[in-house]
Order: C-alpha cells, then structure tokens, then sequence
C-alpha cells in the first residue's frame, strides 16, 4: 500500500522528532491504582518511504530521565533494583516493519531494555500534517502497546497478603510524537 493511499500530504523522506513537543509515557498498576510516569528526554526520527510497508522509524530514550512525580520512587527505580540506570543508560526501538491489518496500523519493532531485544507491536495511529509558525512541517502521530516487564529482566516486586503484588507485571506504553520534516 503506498503512502499516498494512507496519507495523500505526508511526503517520503526524514521527519525527526521533536521532542519539545512529544511525550513518551507509560502507565503501570502500583499496589490498587496505576501510576503514571515519562521519560522526558529522548531523540529518534521516522523515515517514510513510498510504500507504507517500508517506513521505518528508530527511538532512544534515556532511562534516567524517567519522572513519576515522586523522587523518592524514582530514584529507586533507577537503581539496579529495577531499571539499572548506570548499567542500562538508554531503551532503543527499531521498526521491523509498518503493517495494515482490519483498517489498523501497525509498527513492529524491536524494543530493547537492559540489553534484551524483544519483538513488540505499536498500534499506530497518524493524527494529520501541517505548517508550523517557524516555516517547518510537522506530522502528528500516536502510539501504544502493552509489555510484560519480566520479558526484559525487570523482576522487582513485593509480594503482599494473597496473591497479590505491589507492582504488575503490565505496563501500558503510549507516545504522542510530533514529527519535523527535515
């Protein structure tokens, strides 16, 4: 399917993230709620291709930057216990392709957090083009997928009464991107 079907006014070539105006944010349950959380500093850029199905886009987000609006909490989840920030600096996502399926679109990907590489899936959604106030054109796109923690090494935990755990093992991951052609 070529990009002209999909998007009529989003031309091939670079378009580089702004990250001033993107978020890449996650959401996991803590104890009987769910807590929400950023990673305020991240680069990566989009290259679309002519066909959909050739487009790539490539992330790396800074693990320490994570923000939970509680820096007690974050500071432990950047230690060894959890995300091992010193060790594992940076997330890396890499497409492996960009897919239609039942008027959806896809990005896959490899995701890779402490060194582990695991495929994953985004549904994509592309939110529209338009001329910026500095000259520039810009793209809008969403994103989410849902991972399992454990798939990458991330086993702390507190075990509590019964069956239940502070922390789950899902975590729920959304981007709102802001796109600049180059």
């Amino acid at each position: 399917m070529s990009i002209a079907a999909v998007a009529p006014e989003l031309t091939a070539g670079t378009w580089n993230i702004d990250p001033g105006h993107s978020e890449v944010t996650f959401v996991i349950r803590h104890l009987m709620t769910k807590v929400r959380g950023t990673f305020t500093e991240f680069t990566g850029s989009v290259q679309i291709a002519e066909e959909l199905s050739e487009s790539t886009a490539t992330a790396e987000i800074k693990m320490a930057s994570l923000d939970t609006r509680n820096p007690d909490r974050d500071a432990h989840v950047r230690t060894a216990d959890v995300l091992d920030v010193e060790k594992y600096p940076t997330m890396t996502f890499n497409t492996t392709g960009v897919r239609a399926e039942d008027g959806e679109y896809y990005l896959d990907g490899d995701l890779t957090i402490k060194d582990v590489t695991r495929p994953v899936s985004l549904r994509l959604e592309y939110n529209g083009i338009g001329e910026d106030p500095w000259g520039g054109t810009r793209a809008g796109f969403s994103a989410e997928t849902t991972i399992n923690r454990k798939d990458w090494g991330i086993e702390f935990n507190i075990p509590l009464k019964g069956e239940k755990a502070l922390l789950s093992d899902k975590v729920d991951i959304q981007l709102e991107v802001q796109a600049v052609r180059a």
